[in-house]
C-alpha cells in the first residue's frame, strides 16, 4: 500500500542515515519549532540521552520519506548480537494504515494522528528463539528515537500485542512477527523539545546502581 515500505539493506558504505539526519534536523524546520530544532541541531549522545522525552502529541504534519527513510537507515546500522541483523523495518507513512494499527494494543491511541511509524520485524518466535533477539530490537529502537530526537522529532515506542492484525496491515509473511512499532511525529507543542526533564522521573542513582555486589554503594 502507498506509504509502507520495507527496509532490509543498504548499501554498507552508505552514511544517508547520519548525513541526512543532520541536514534534515535543522533544513526542514520552520515556523515556531525553528528555535528549538536549532538547539537540538548537533546534540551530543549524552545531552540526547539526558533530554530524551516520549511524545504522543503530534502535529498535523506528515514526516518526509527521505525523513523516514533517514531513520530506518540508522535503524538497520544498529550493532547486533554476533552481527546476525535478525530484523527488517517497515516504514508507514499512510493514515490509513497508521489509524488501523492503532488497534494492535489499547495504548496506541496516539498512533491515528502520528506523521509515521516504523514497525520492529523479526522472525516468528520458536522454542529456541533467542533472548537477544529482543537486545538487538532495543538497541534499534533506542536508535530510532536518539535519531529523531536530533531531528527534531517526537516518538513514541509501542508493545504490539495483537500481531495478526499488525501482520495484516503491514503485509507480512507467515514467519515473520511484529513485535514493536515506533510513533514518530512532530511535537505539537514545540517546547517538548526542550523542556527540562521532570523532577524526580527517574529513580535515584544508589536506588539502581550498585558497586561491585549488591547492595554496596
Amino acid at each position: 500500500p502507498a506509504g509502507i515500505s520495507t527496509t532490509t539493506s543498504m548499501t554498507a558504505g552508505n552514511d544517508m542515515g547520519v548525513d541526512m539526519a543532520r541536514s534534515l534536523s535543522g533544513a526542514t524546520r520552520a515556523g515556531p519549532s525553528m528555535s528549538a530544532a536549532d538547539r537540538l541541531r548537533g546534540m551530543d549522545t549524552i545531552t540526547a540521552i539526558r533530554t530524551l522525552r516520549v511524545v504522543r502529541e503530534y502535529a498535523d504534519k506528515p514526516l518526509t520519506e527521505d525523513e523516514v527513510r533517514a531513520l530506518a537507515d540508522n535503524a538497520r546500522k544498529t550493532g547486533s548480537s554476533k552481527n546476525t541483523q535478525r530484523w527488517d523495518f517497515v516504514t508507514v507513512r499512510d493514515k490509513v494504515a497508521l489509524a488501523r494499527l492503532s488497534g494492535v494494543t489499547i495504548y496506541a491511541k496516539h498512533l491515528p494522528h502520528a506523521g509515521a511509524a516504523l514497525a520492529l520485524i523479526v522472525d516468528k518466535p520458536d522454542p529456541d528463539y533467542p533472548r537477544s533477539v529482543l537486545w538487538d530490537l532495543g538497541r534499534a529502537a533506542q536508535n530510532i528515537t536518539l535519531s529523531a530526537w536530533e531531528m527534531g522529532i517526537g516518538s513514541c515506542p509501542i508493545t504490539v500485542q495483537d500481531f495478526g492484525l499488525a501482520a495484516e496491515v503491514l503485509g507480512l509473511p507467515k514467519d515473520k512477527e511484529c513485535q514493536y512499532i515506533i510513533a514518530l511525529g512532530w511535537p505539537a507543542d514545540p517546547d517538548d523539545l526542550t523542556r527540562p526533564p521532570k523532577a524526580g522521573g527517574r529513580k535515584g542513582y544508589d536506588e539502581v546502581v550498585h558497586t561491585e555486589r549488591w547492595g554496596e554503594h
